[in-house]
Protein backbone atom coordinates (compact mmCIF):
# COMPACT_ATOMS: atom_id res chain seq x y z
CA UNK A 1 0.00 0.00 0.00
CA UNK A 2 2.73 2.41 -1.02
CA UNK A 3 2.01 6.15 -1.01
CA UNK A 4 5.27 7.19 -2.67
CA UNK A 5 5.34 10.87 -3.71
CA UNK A 6 1.85 11.47 -2.33
CA UNK A 7 1.07 14.67 -0.42
CA UNK A 8 -1.31 14.07 2.48
CA UNK A 9 -3.05 16.53 4.80
CA UNK A 10 -4.22 15.33 8.22
CA UNK A 11 -6.25 17.72 10.36
CA UNK A 12 -5.92 17.26 14.10
CA UNK A 13 -2.74 15.42 13.25
CA UNK A 14 -0.61 16.44 16.22
CA UNK A 15 -1.83 13.68 18.53
CA UNK A 16 -4.08 10.65 18.92
CA UNK A 17 -5.69 9.12 15.85
CA UNK A 18 -4.51 11.93 13.57
CA UNK A 19 -0.87 11.50 14.55
CA UNK A 20 -1.10 7.74 14.07
CA UNK A 21 -2.52 8.22 10.58
CA UNK A 22 0.11 10.81 9.61
CA UNK A 23 2.86 8.53 10.92
CA UNK A 24 1.54 5.52 8.99
CA UNK A 25 1.38 7.60 5.80
CA UNK A 26 5.01 8.70 6.27
CA UNK A 27 6.11 5.11 6.88
CA UNK A 28 4.57 4.22 3.52
CA UNK A 29 6.23 6.98 1.51
CA UNK A 30 3.89 9.97 1.77
CA UNK A 31 4.72 13.51 2.88
CA UNK A 32 2.36 14.36 5.74
CA UNK A 33 1.14 17.90 6.38
CA UNK A 34 -0.19 18.31 9.91
CA UNK A 35 -2.87 20.89 10.66
CA UNK A 36 -3.67 21.41 14.35
CA UNK A 37 -4.41 24.12 16.90
CA UNK A 38 -1.89 22.74 19.43
CA UNK A 39 1.35 24.26 18.16
CA UNK A 40 3.65 22.58 20.68
CA UNK A 41 2.43 19.06 19.83
CA UNK A 42 2.45 19.77 16.10
CA UNK A 43 6.07 20.94 16.10
CA UNK A 44 7.08 18.01 18.29
CA UNK A 45 5.50 15.54 15.87
CA UNK A 46 7.13 17.04 12.80
CA UNK A 47 10.56 17.07 14.50
CA UNK A 48 10.49 13.27 14.56
CA UNK A 49 10.30 13.00 10.76
CA UNK A 50 13.11 14.89 9.08
CA UNK A 51 11.89 16.42 5.79
CA UNK A 52 8.87 14.07 5.66
CA UNK A 53 6.34 16.26 7.45
CA UNK A 54 5.34 19.89 7.93
CA UNK A 55 3.13 21.57 10.52
CA UNK A 56 0.69 24.43 10.16
CA UNK A 57 -1.11 25.88 13.18
CA UNK A 58 -4.72 26.19 12.03
CA UNK A 59 -8.24 26.39 13.39
CA UNK A 60 -10.23 24.55 10.71
CA UNK A 61 -13.42 26.45 11.66
CA UNK A 62 -11.86 29.70 10.35
CA UNK A 63 -12.73 29.84 6.64
CA UNK A 64 -10.27 32.61 5.76
CA UNK A 65 -7.33 30.87 7.43
CA UNK A 66 -8.29 27.52 5.90
CA UNK A 67 -8.28 28.95 2.38
CA UNK A 68 -5.01 30.82 2.93
CA UNK A 69 -3.31 27.72 4.35
CA UNK A 70 -4.44 25.44 1.52
CA UNK A 71 -3.28 27.99 -1.06
CA UNK A 72 0.08 28.16 0.71
CA UNK A 73 0.37 24.36 0.65
CA UNK A 74 -0.44 24.27 -3.07
CA UNK A 75 2.14 26.97 -3.77
CA UNK A 76 4.82 24.90 -2.05
CA UNK A 77 3.86 21.33 -3.01
CA UNK A 78 1.83 21.88 -6.23
CA UNK A 79 -0.74 19.21 -5.33
CA UNK A 80 -2.74 17.52 -2.57
CA UNK A 81 -3.42 13.81 -3.04
CA UNK A 82 -4.97 12.82 0.30
CA UNK A 83 -7.10 14.70 2.81
CA UNK A 84 -7.94 13.21 6.20
CA UNK A 85 -10.57 15.26 8.06
CA UNK A 86 -9.80 14.06 11.56
CA UNK A 87 -9.89 17.16 13.78
CA UNK A 88 -12.69 17.08 16.30
CA UNK A 89 -13.73 18.12 19.79
CA UNK A 90 -16.28 17.10 22.42
CA UNK A 91 -18.26 19.19 24.87
CA UNK A 92 -20.50 16.69 26.62
CA UNK A 93 -23.64 17.77 28.47
CA UNK A 94 -27.19 16.54 28.82
CA UNK A 95 -29.40 18.32 26.31
CA UNK A 96 -31.35 20.34 28.91
CA UNK A 97 -28.07 21.74 30.21
CA UNK A 98 -26.52 22.31 26.79
CA UNK A 99 -26.34 25.92 25.67
CA UNK A 100 -26.42 27.12 22.07
CA UNK A 101 -22.73 27.94 22.45
CA UNK A 102 -21.99 24.36 23.63
CA UNK A 103 -23.78 23.10 20.53
CA UNK A 104 -22.16 25.46 18.05
CA UNK A 105 -18.58 24.94 19.28
CA UNK A 106 -18.73 21.23 18.47
CA UNK A 107 -20.65 21.64 15.20
CA UNK A 108 -18.30 24.39 14.02
CA UNK A 109 -15.14 22.32 14.43
CA UNK A 110 -16.36 18.80 13.69
CA UNK A 111 -18.82 19.40 10.86
CA UNK A 112 -18.27 22.89 9.49
CA UNK A 113 -14.50 22.42 9.70
CA UNK A 114 -14.78 19.24 7.64
CA UNK A 115 -16.88 21.14 5.07
CA UNK A 116 -14.42 24.06 4.88
CA UNK A 117 -11.38 21.81 4.50
CA UNK A 118 -13.01 19.65 1.86
CA UNK A 119 -14.20 22.63 -0.16
CA UNK A 120 -10.77 24.26 -0.06
CA UNK A 121 -8.90 21.10 -1.08
CA UNK A 122 -11.23 19.44 -3.57
CA UNK A 123 -10.98 22.17 -6.19
CA UNK A 124 -7.32 21.25 -6.61
CA UNK A 125 -8.07 17.53 -6.59
CA UNK A 126 -10.61 18.10 -9.37
CA UNK A 127 -8.00 19.85 -11.52
CA UNK A 128 -5.58 16.94 -11.11
CA UNK A 129 -8.46 14.42 -11.52
CA UNK A 130 -7.37 12.43 -8.50
CA UNK A 131 -7.90 12.49 -4.78
CA UNK A 132 -8.61 10.49 -1.65
CA UNK A 133 -10.73 12.08 1.06
CA UNK A 134 -11.14 10.25 4.37
CA UNK A 135 -13.48 11.67 6.98
CA UNK A 136 -13.24 10.52 10.58
CA UNK A 137 -16.78 10.07 11.88
CA UNK A 138 -17.69 7.96 14.93
CA UNK A 139 -19.94 5.08 15.92
CA UNK A 140 -21.71 7.72 18.04
CA UNK A 141 -22.88 9.22 14.75
CA UNK A 142 -24.53 5.85 14.01
CA UNK A 143 -26.07 5.01 17.38
CA UNK A 144 -26.16 8.29 19.35
CA UNK A 145 -25.18 8.66 22.98
CA UNK A 146 -26.77 10.33 26.00
CA UNK A 147 -24.97 13.56 26.85
CA UNK A 148 -23.45 13.86 23.38
CA UNK A 149 -26.25 15.27 21.23
CA UNK A 150 -23.90 17.88 19.74
CA UNK A 151 -21.10 15.39 19.05
CA UNK A 152 -23.48 12.74 17.67
CA UNK A 153 -25.13 15.28 15.37
CA UNK A 154 -21.75 16.45 14.07
CA UNK A 155 -20.58 12.92 13.34
CA UNK A 156 -23.89 11.87 11.77
CA UNK A 157 -23.59 15.00 9.64
CA UNK A 158 -20.13 13.91 8.51
CA UNK A 159 -21.61 10.58 7.36
CA UNK A 160 -24.24 12.30 5.21
CA UNK A 161 -21.64 14.77 3.97
CA UNK A 162 -19.34 11.89 2.99
CA UNK A 163 -21.98 10.18 0.86
CA UNK A 164 -23.00 13.40 -0.88
CA UNK A 165 -19.39 14.33 -1.68
CA UNK A 166 -18.69 10.81 -2.96
CA UNK A 167 -21.47 11.24 -5.51
CA UNK A 168 -20.38 14.75 -6.50
CA UNK A 169 -16.68 13.98 -6.93
CA UNK A 170 -16.71 10.46 -8.40
CA UNK A 171 -16.58 11.63 -12.01
CA UNK A 172 -13.24 13.31 -11.26
CA UNK A 173 -11.69 10.13 -9.85
CA UNK A 174 -11.94 11.36 -6.26
CA UNK A 175 -13.08 8.87 -3.63
CA UNK A 176 -14.66 9.94 -0.35
CA UNK A 177 -15.08 7.53 2.56
CA UNK A 178 -15.69 7.75 6.29
CA UNK A 179 -14.19 5.81 9.16
CA UNK A 180 -16.36 5.42 12.26
CA UNK A 181 -14.10 4.53 15.19
CA UNK A 182 -15.53 2.96 18.31
CA UNK A 183 -13.77 3.21 21.67
CA UNK A 184 -10.19 4.12 20.78
CA UNK A 185 -7.59 4.78 23.49
CA UNK A 186 -6.75 8.48 23.07
CA UNK A 187 -6.49 11.61 25.23
CA UNK A 188 -10.19 12.19 24.52
CA UNK A 189 -11.27 8.83 25.97
CA UNK A 190 -8.82 9.05 28.88
CA UNK A 191 -11.08 11.71 30.39
CA UNK A 192 -13.89 9.18 30.89
CA UNK A 193 -14.43 7.56 34.28
CA UNK A 194 -13.55 3.91 34.86
CA UNK A 195 -17.25 3.19 35.31
CA UNK A 196 -18.09 4.55 31.85
CA UNK A 197 -15.14 2.70 30.31
CA UNK A 198 -16.37 -0.59 31.77
CA UNK A 199 -19.82 -0.03 30.29
CA UNK A 200 -18.29 0.37 26.84
CA UNK A 201 -15.92 -2.55 27.37
CA UNK A 202 -18.85 -4.93 27.90
CA UNK A 203 -20.32 -3.89 24.53
CA UNK A 204 -17.21 -4.87 22.53
CA UNK A 205 -17.26 -8.51 21.31
CA UNK A 206 -13.51 -8.54 20.63
CA UNK A 207 -12.94 -7.76 24.31
CA UNK A 208 -10.52 -4.86 23.98
CA UNK A 209 -10.43 -1.16 23.28
CA UNK A 210 -8.99 -0.02 19.96
CA UNK A 211 -5.70 1.78 19.44
CA UNK A 212 -5.01 4.76 17.14
CA UNK A 213 -2.90 2.44 14.99
CA UNK A 214 -5.98 0.33 14.24
CA UNK A 215 -7.63 3.36 12.66
CA UNK A 216 -4.39 4.34 10.92
CA UNK A 217 -4.18 0.96 9.20
CA UNK A 218 -7.66 1.41 7.72
CA UNK A 219 -6.88 4.99 6.67
CA UNK A 220 -3.75 3.74 4.90
CA UNK A 221 -5.81 1.21 2.95
CA UNK A 222 -8.42 3.79 1.94
CA UNK A 223 -5.68 6.21 0.86
CA UNK A 224 -3.94 3.57 -1.25
CA UNK A 225 -4.55 2.42 -4.82
CA UNK A 226 -5.97 -0.81 -3.41
CA UNK A 227 -9.12 1.11 -2.43
CA UNK A 228 -9.65 2.81 -5.79
CA UNK A 229 -13.09 1.19 -6.27
CA UNK A 230 -14.40 2.06 -2.80
CA UNK A 231 -16.31 5.32 -2.30
CA UNK A 232 -19.21 6.63 -0.24
CA UNK A 233 -18.68 4.02 2.46
CA UNK A 234 -18.79 4.30 6.24
CA UNK A 235 -16.56 1.67 7.85
CA UNK A 236 -16.90 1.09 11.58
CA UNK A 237 -13.70 0.09 13.34
CA UNK A 238 -15.03 -0.77 16.76
CA UNK A 239 -14.29 -4.38 17.69
CA UNK A 240 -17.84 -5.31 16.71
CA UNK A 241 -19.49 -2.85 19.07
CA UNK A 242 -22.30 -1.73 16.74
CA UNK A 243 -22.52 -4.61 14.28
Amino acid sequence: MALEEKIAIVTGGASGIGAAIAKRFIENGAFSIILDVVEELGKAFVSQFNQKAKFYCLNIADEKLVNETIDEIINEFSKIDILVNNAGITNDKLLLRMTKDDWEKVINVNLTGTFLMTKAVVKYMMKQRFGKIINIASVIGLIGNAGQANYAASKAGIIGFTKSCAKEFASRNITVNAIAPGFIETRMTEKLSEEVKQVYFKLIPLGRFGKPEDVANLALFLASDQADYITGQVIAIDGGMVM
